[in-house]
Protein backbone atom coordinates (compact mmCIF):
# COMPACT_ATOMS: atom_id res chain seq x y z
CA UNK A 1 0.00 0.00 0.00
CA UNK A 2 2.96 2.35 0.49
CA UNK A 3 4.01 3.69 -2.93
CA UNK A 4 7.61 4.18 -1.70
CA UNK A 5 7.82 0.42 -1.08
CA UNK A 6 5.23 -1.30 -3.31
CA UNK A 7 5.69 -4.87 -4.55
CA UNK A 8 9.28 -4.24 -5.67
CA UNK A 9 10.28 -3.02 -2.23
CA UNK A 10 8.62 -5.98 -0.55
CA UNK A 11 10.56 -8.27 -2.87
CA UNK A 12 13.80 -6.57 -1.82
CA UNK A 13 12.92 -7.24 1.83
CA UNK A 14 12.22 -10.89 1.02
CA UNK A 15 15.62 -11.22 -0.64
CA UNK A 16 17.49 -9.43 2.17
CA UNK A 17 19.79 -11.00 4.76
CA UNK A 18 19.93 -9.18 8.12
CA UNK A 19 22.36 -10.12 10.87
CA UNK A 20 21.17 -9.32 14.41
CA UNK A 21 23.86 -9.33 17.10
CA UNK A 22 22.20 -9.77 20.48
CA UNK A 23 18.70 -11.07 21.22
CA UNK A 24 18.11 -8.92 24.31
CA UNK A 25 16.26 -5.71 25.05
CA UNK A 26 16.95 -4.21 21.63
CA UNK A 27 17.19 -7.43 19.68
CA UNK A 28 13.81 -8.86 20.73
CA UNK A 29 11.52 -6.04 19.51
CA UNK A 30 13.77 -5.50 16.48
CA UNK A 31 13.48 -9.16 15.51
CA UNK A 32 9.69 -9.12 15.78
CA UNK A 33 9.37 -6.16 13.43
CA UNK A 34 12.03 -7.43 11.03
CA UNK A 35 10.21 -10.72 10.62
CA UNK A 36 6.78 -9.09 10.43
CA UNK A 37 8.04 -6.76 7.70
CA UNK A 38 8.99 -9.71 5.50
CA UNK A 39 12.79 -9.90 5.75
CA UNK A 40 13.69 -13.13 3.98
CA UNK A 41 16.68 -14.27 6.03
CA UNK A 42 17.56 -13.24 9.58
CA UNK A 43 20.62 -14.52 11.41
CA UNK A 44 20.66 -14.17 15.22
CA UNK A 45 23.81 -14.32 17.34
CA UNK A 46 23.52 -14.66 21.12
CA UNK A 47 25.10 -17.03 23.65
CA UNK A 48 22.96 -16.08 26.65
CA UNK A 49 20.14 -17.82 28.48
CA UNK A 50 16.86 -16.18 29.50
CA UNK A 51 16.75 -14.73 33.00
CA UNK A 52 13.67 -13.59 34.89
CA UNK A 53 15.00 -10.01 34.94
CA UNK A 54 14.97 -9.98 31.12
CA UNK A 55 11.22 -10.39 30.72
CA UNK A 56 10.17 -6.75 31.17
CA UNK A 57 12.00 -5.63 28.03
CA UNK A 58 12.93 -8.77 26.08
CA UNK A 59 9.44 -9.27 24.74
CA UNK A 60 10.05 -12.46 22.76
CA UNK A 61 10.34 -14.42 25.99
CA UNK A 62 7.96 -15.67 28.69
CA UNK A 63 8.45 -16.59 32.35
CA UNK A 64 8.18 -20.24 31.33
CA UNK A 65 11.23 -19.75 29.08
CA UNK A 66 13.60 -18.84 31.92
CA UNK A 67 16.79 -20.88 31.71
CA UNK A 68 16.46 -21.67 28.02
CA UNK A 69 18.75 -20.42 25.25
CA UNK A 70 17.58 -17.09 23.86
CA UNK A 71 18.36 -18.11 20.30
CA UNK A 72 16.31 -21.33 20.50
CA UNK A 73 13.24 -19.59 21.89
CA UNK A 74 13.59 -16.66 19.49
CA UNK A 75 13.86 -18.98 16.48
CA UNK A 76 10.72 -20.86 17.48
CA UNK A 77 8.62 -17.74 18.13
CA UNK A 78 9.77 -15.87 15.04
CA UNK A 79 9.23 -18.85 12.74
CA UNK A 80 5.65 -19.07 13.99
CA UNK A 81 5.14 -15.38 13.22
CA UNK A 82 6.25 -15.49 9.58
CA UNK A 83 6.83 -18.75 7.74
CA UNK A 84 8.39 -16.99 4.72
CA UNK A 85 11.34 -15.80 6.81
CA UNK A 86 14.32 -18.10 7.29
CA UNK A 87 15.63 -17.77 10.86
CA UNK A 88 19.20 -18.95 11.46
CA UNK A 89 20.85 -18.88 14.88
CA UNK A 90 24.37 -18.93 16.28
CA UNK A 91 24.34 -20.02 19.92
CA UNK A 92 28.01 -19.31 20.67
CA UNK A 93 29.85 -16.03 20.27
CA UNK A 94 31.76 -16.28 16.97
CA UNK A 95 35.50 -15.81 16.72
CA UNK A 96 36.85 -13.13 14.39
CA UNK A 97 36.84 -15.38 11.31
CA UNK A 98 33.31 -16.61 11.97
CA UNK A 99 32.11 -13.07 12.62
CA UNK A 100 33.68 -11.90 9.36
CA UNK A 101 31.86 -14.64 7.46
CA UNK A 102 28.50 -13.77 9.05
CA UNK A 103 28.92 -10.07 8.32
CA UNK A 104 29.91 -10.67 4.69
CA UNK A 105 26.73 -12.68 4.18
CA UNK A 106 24.55 -9.82 5.45
CA UNK A 107 23.09 -6.80 3.68
CA UNK A 108 22.95 -4.93 6.97
CA UNK A 109 23.96 -5.64 10.59
CA UNK A 110 21.96 -4.63 13.66
CA UNK A 111 23.99 -4.44 16.88
CA UNK A 112 21.93 -4.67 20.06
CA UNK A 113 24.77 -5.73 22.37
CA UNK A 114 25.55 -3.84 25.57
CA UNK A 115 29.35 -3.97 25.58
CA UNK A 116 31.65 -1.32 24.11
CA UNK A 117 34.23 -4.01 23.40
CA UNK A 118 31.68 -6.03 21.42
CA UNK A 119 30.49 -2.98 19.50
CA UNK A 120 34.04 -2.04 18.53
CA UNK A 121 34.64 -5.62 17.37
CA UNK A 122 31.44 -5.68 15.34
CA UNK A 123 32.29 -2.29 13.86
CA UNK A 124 35.70 -3.50 12.67
CA UNK A 125 34.10 -6.49 10.96
CA UNK A 126 31.52 -4.30 9.23
CA UNK A 127 34.13 -1.78 8.07
CA UNK A 128 36.30 -4.56 6.62
CA UNK A 129 33.30 -6.06 4.80
CA UNK A 130 31.80 -2.73 3.72
CA UNK A 131 28.46 -3.65 5.33
CA UNK A 132 26.24 -0.99 6.99
CA UNK A 133 25.97 -1.24 10.78
CA UNK A 134 22.94 0.04 12.69
CA UNK A 135 23.43 0.25 16.43
CA UNK A 136 21.42 1.25 19.48
CA UNK A 137 21.95 1.65 23.20
CA UNK A 138 19.59 2.17 26.15
CA UNK A 139 19.86 2.88 29.87
CA UNK A 140 17.34 4.13 32.43
CA UNK A 141 14.97 6.44 30.50
CA UNK A 142 17.37 7.23 27.66
CA UNK A 143 18.35 5.69 24.36
CA UNK A 144 20.34 6.41 21.23
CA UNK A 145 20.61 5.04 17.70
CA UNK A 146 22.68 5.65 14.59
CA UNK A 147 24.03 4.02 11.43
CA UNK A 148 27.69 3.49 10.58
CA UNK A 149 29.60 2.60 7.41
CA UNK A 150 26.73 3.48 5.13
CA UNK A 151 27.30 3.53 1.35
CA UNK A 152 30.25 1.13 1.27
CA UNK A 153 32.01 2.63 4.30
CA UNK A 154 31.90 6.23 3.07
CA UNK A 155 30.18 7.29 6.28
CA UNK A 156 31.82 7.44 9.72
CA UNK A 157 32.27 4.27 11.76
CA UNK A 158 31.66 3.48 15.43
CA UNK A 159 35.29 4.18 16.30
CA UNK A 160 35.00 7.67 14.79
CA UNK A 161 32.22 8.47 17.28
CA UNK A 162 33.48 6.53 20.32
CA UNK A 163 37.26 6.10 19.96
CA UNK A 164 37.94 5.76 23.68
CA UNK A 165 34.78 4.05 24.94
CA UNK A 166 35.50 1.56 27.71
CA UNK A 167 33.31 -1.01 29.44
CA UNK A 168 33.71 0.60 32.84
CA UNK A 169 30.67 2.66 31.84
CA UNK A 170 27.22 2.21 33.39
CA UNK A 171 25.13 -0.78 32.37
CA UNK A 172 21.50 -1.83 32.49
CA UNK A 173 22.02 -4.54 35.11
CA UNK A 174 23.25 -1.97 37.64
CA UNK A 175 21.14 1.03 36.63
CA UNK A 176 17.93 -0.38 35.20
CA UNK A 177 15.98 0.48 32.08
CA UNK A 178 12.41 1.32 31.18
CA UNK A 179 11.49 -1.53 28.85
CA UNK A 180 9.49 0.61 26.44
CA UNK A 181 12.59 2.75 25.75
CA UNK A 182 14.29 -0.33 24.32
CA UNK A 183 11.27 -0.78 22.08
CA UNK A 184 11.49 2.82 20.87
CA UNK A 185 15.16 2.52 19.93
CA UNK A 186 14.73 -0.93 18.39
CA UNK A 187 11.96 0.35 16.13
CA UNK A 188 14.17 3.21 14.94
CA UNK A 189 16.83 0.63 14.08
CA UNK A 190 14.33 -1.51 12.17
CA UNK A 191 12.89 1.47 10.30
CA UNK A 192 16.38 2.45 9.16
CA UNK A 193 17.01 -1.15 8.08
CA UNK A 194 13.87 -1.25 5.95
CA UNK A 195 14.64 2.14 4.40
CA UNK A 196 18.18 1.05 3.59
CA UNK A 197 17.12 -2.23 1.96
CA UNK A 198 14.30 -0.69 -0.04
CA UNK A 199 16.30 2.44 -0.91
CA UNK A 200 14.00 5.20 0.33
CA UNK A 201 14.37 8.26 2.54
CA UNK A 202 17.42 9.73 4.26
CA UNK A 203 19.47 7.55 6.61
CA UNK A 204 20.78 8.52 10.04
CA UNK A 205 24.37 7.85 8.99
CA UNK A 206 26.40 10.68 10.51
CA UNK A 207 23.59 11.57 12.92
CA UNK A 208 23.22 10.28 16.47
CA UNK A 209 19.57 10.22 17.57
CA UNK A 210 19.17 10.80 21.31
CA UNK A 211 15.87 9.91 23.00
CA UNK A 212 14.90 11.13 26.48
CA UNK A 213 11.69 9.46 27.67
CA UNK A 214 11.33 11.62 30.80
CA UNK A 215 11.22 14.79 28.71
CA UNK A 216 9.72 12.92 25.71
CA UNK A 217 12.33 14.54 23.53
CA UNK A 218 14.14 13.24 20.45
CA UNK A 219 17.09 15.22 19.16
CA UNK A 220 19.83 14.67 16.60
CA UNK A 221 23.57 15.34 16.88
CA UNK A 222 25.72 15.36 13.74
CA UNK A 223 29.14 13.73 13.70
CA UNK A 224 31.75 13.24 10.98
CA UNK A 225 34.20 10.63 9.85
CA UNK A 226 37.57 10.97 11.58
CA UNK A 227 40.26 11.19 8.87
CA UNK A 228 42.72 9.72 11.37
CA UNK A 229 40.45 6.90 12.53
CA UNK A 230 42.53 3.77 13.06
CA UNK A 231 39.64 1.56 11.89
CA UNK A 232 38.10 3.11 8.79
CA UNK A 233 40.73 5.49 7.38
CA UNK A 234 41.94 2.86 4.92
CA UNK A 235 38.40 1.76 3.95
Amino acid sequence: MLPQIDVQGQQKLLQANVLVLGAGGLGCPALLYLVASGIGHIQIVDDDKIDLSNIQRQILYRVSDVGQKKTAVAQKRLSALQSDSKISVVEQLPDDNQLATLVKQADVVLDGTDSFAARHRHNRACVQAGVPLITGAVIRFEGQATMFNNKNSIGPCYHCLYPNAQDEQENCAENGILGSVAGMIANIMVTETIKLIVGVGTSISGRLLLFDALQMELRSVNYKRDPNCTVCKEA
